[in-house]
């Protein structure tokens, strides 16, 4: 089955604009550090990195939103916010009929300068935030990735286990600055810092669908975001922001364009942002995160949010985070080269499953596939075994997918023309779930369709042997290809078994008036020490499927499946008798050399070369009784003439001291 978590990321925040809460302020004066002066920007609004203004806290309310007395207001207050060049503005604000006055000028140059502390003296405890510095050579990663890890940074997450479960268990709400305190008891590095920050909000606010639709709903501040537990975008990134600087962690709000919740695959970005996300700076150099898509996720279906923790986006390595996150400023991809904009948008969509399953590379990497003469191929690289399914046009019949130790290979013909869905569905081969997570997500353009390519409805996907197929003791295959073609209609195939394996092998079509029971009398079994080899004489022309059934001798249990072969025959001449019937006491390493054919001609006579061992006597009953005899090689031989019979039957003898005659074999005789 498809995982219900194939469900879009959280993303598509647009900006609370909020209300305008300077009427008891009076003007601002705002310069860069270059000290060229700026235009005055609206009190209380703060930049967030990317030249965007945000609503902030009304003055006179600290940071856990309380009225504060009348004394501070005689007070200066400062408001700081820095650029995405990393330059920081600093503003002073007075009280009205008063000169508003440069207050300090900073601007970035060789190592780090530390801000004097604003916050008052509830913050003791905590380091002072150092200016962020803007990305520099140091902190860009080669682009593609190199496969090595999805972190930007070694991370050991067991070391992580308890300092996680710590950060579950704090339950407060009423002040961010307590918040962070309690979360740092337990922290020590800046790493687990940002670490126990993170896992708090990822467990604990929700993402606010109704803020989502309704922008008057919608509350993005810190405070109001603790408050309420739930927030879009914008909130969870300012929230982040705000919990590491006040435990001393550089850490910027970024926004661009993203592809989760609202996305559809192809899209052209224009106009504003789209989502916000976050980038700490840790052991020297810029790191990302998204908290908002670590929390969980929203099921388009029914818009309802549902908390699934995803570590990948934690430090995750910008040359995989570029994939869904497009920053306003290109710096903040962290990449080097950058990627265009144009370059986001064909590239196809991933999931961070696709990674988490340890999947690598895929081609085509476009969004949008062509198909050429009606038909595509898309392969997946991996690490490890992975099982695979796919969805095109909401179904699986109009694709073959066939499983590699190290990927898969998907080839699609689309039954219809004009633009479609395809998605693909992987899951660990380890897991006990039958859930399978959508990793790839593309729209396939068809202009031309195969009408001769059909496949019958009993199919399975995966088709052909693979890894799969030799964990349940299918080995050394003849056949290592999915599709088979015949043009006599006959073909084999062999395997060499695994210890105590019983094997049940069915023929299924479409287009057959048999019955199953006896389709599957058109395949023989045949067993020679390890190997076992299935020969199948097809009744008519068309598309077939050989269908492998498995079970432990020793199991008394049922058959499960294991794997299928897609069989086709165009030779319209083609029509194959069954294979004679065989009873219970037929064994398994018995072997008919001749007569294969389950249907014998009448008044003729009939040619039998058995290889029957561990029996004393070997009879063909007819219109008379005939003897075969045993030859030094080892094969019980023999005539019999069908004259005057309807059915012909091989008996055998097993105890010379006993007169009992079991049935192995039958056969019809035709009408004469």
């Amino acid at each position: 089955m498809y995982g219900s978590n194939c469900v879009t990321k959280l993303c598509r925040c647009c900006w609370n604009e909020g209300e305008d809460k300077s009427t008891d302020l009076t003007q601002v004066e705002v310069r860069h550090a270059t000290g060229r002066p700026q235009q005055p920007s609206p009190t209380g609004l703060q930049g967030d990195g990317n030249g965007n203004n945000r609503p902030q806290p009304a003055q006179g309310r600290d940071l856990s939103d309380q009225r504060a007395s009348e004394e501070p207001y005689k007070q200066r207050q400062t408001i700081t916010s820095y650029t995405n060049e990393g330059t920081q503005v600093t503003v002073e604000v007075h009280p009205r009929n008063t000169t508003p006055q440069l207050f300090k000028k900073l601007s970035f140059r060789k190592g780090s300068q530390r801000l004097p502390n604003h916050r008052g003296q509830d913050n003791k405890a905590f380091e002072r935030t150092e200016a962020p510095q803007p990305p520099s050579g140091k902190d860009l990663h080669a682009y593609p990735w190199d496969k090595s890890s999805l972190k930007s940074m070694p991370v050991d997450l067991q070391q992580f286990e308890k300092l996680d479960a710590y950060a579950l268990k704090v339950n407060i709400n009423s002040s961010i600055e307590e918040l962070v305190q309690a979360l740092l008891k337990q922290a020590r590095t800046d790493l687990e810092k940002v670490r126990v920050i993170w896992m708090w909000i990822c467990h604990h606010i929700e993402y606010d669908v109704v803020g989502f639709h309704d922008k008057s709903q919608r509350l993005c501040s810190p405070i109001d975001v603790l408050r309420r537990g739930k927030s879009v975008c914008e909130g969870y990134a300012a929230l982040f922001q705000q919990m590491c600087s006040i435990a001393g962690i550089q850490c910027m709000k970024l926004s661009g364009y993203s592809k989760g919740y609202g996305y559809t695959i192809g899209q052209v970005f224009k106009g504003d942002s789209s989502h916000a996300w976050n980038a700490v700076y840790l052991e020297g150099r810029w790191h990302l995160l998204d908290s908002t898509w670590g929390s969980g996720n929203v099921d388009e279906t029914s818009d309802k949010f549902t908390f699934r923790y995803n570590e990948f986006y934690f430090l995750t390595h910008p040359a995989l985070f570029i994939n869904d996150h497009f920053p306003n400023n290109s710096n903040w991809q962290l990449l080097k080269p950058a990627l265009t904009l144009k370059e986001f948008e064909t590239t196809v969509k991933y999931s961070s499953d696709f990674y988490n399953l340890g999947l690598l590379t895929v081609h085509p990497d476009t969004a949008i596939i062509q198909t050429v003469n009606g038909t595509a191929t898309i392969s997946v690289d991996c690490r490890s075994s992975t099982l695979f399914t796919f969805s095109l046009k909401g179904r699986e019949k109009h694709g073959l997918l066939s499983l590699r130790k190290h990927g898969m290979k998907l080839e699609i013909y689309p039954q219809s023309t004009g633009r479609q869905e395809l998605e693909i569905f992987a899951k660990s081969s380890n897991s006990p779930e039958n859930v399978y997570n959508c990793v790839l997500q593309y729209v396939v353009e068809c202009k031309f369709v195969d009408k001769s390519v059909h496949f019958p409805k009993d199919l399975d996907q995966p088709v052909g042997p693979s890894w799969f197929s030799e964990r349940q003791g299918f080995l050394r295959p003849s056949q290592p290809d999915p599709v088979v073609h015949t043009n006599d209609g006959r073909c084999s195939f062999t395997f060499t078994l695994g210890k105590d394996i019983s094997i049940l092998p069915t023929l299924q079509s479409d287009n057959s008036s048999l019955t199953e029971d006896r389709r599957r009398q058109h395949i023989m079994q045949i067993h020679r020490g390890n190997q076992v080899e299935f020969l199948v004489h097809l009744p008519h022309a068309g598309k077939f499927v050989l269908k492998f059934f498995a079970k432990k001798k020793s199991d008394p249990g049922n058959y499960t499946y294991v794997f299928n072969y897609l069989i086709t025959c165009l030779n319209n001449e083609v029509k194959w008798p069954a294979f004679p019937q065989t009873y219970g006491k037929w064994a398994n390493d018995y072997e008919i050399l001749e007569p294969l054919s389950g249907l014998l001609p009448a008044n003729r006579n009939v040619q039998f070369k058995l290889k029957i061992h561990g029996i004393s006597k070997v009879l063909v009953q007819a219109q008379d009784t005939h003897t075969l005899t045993l030859s030094r090689d080892g094969f019980w031989e023999g005539t019999c003439n069908t004259a005057g019979c309807t059915e012909l039957f091989v008996m055998v003898q097993e105890n010379a001291n006993h007169s009992f005659y079991s049935h192995v074999l039958k056969y019809t005789v035709e009408t004469p």
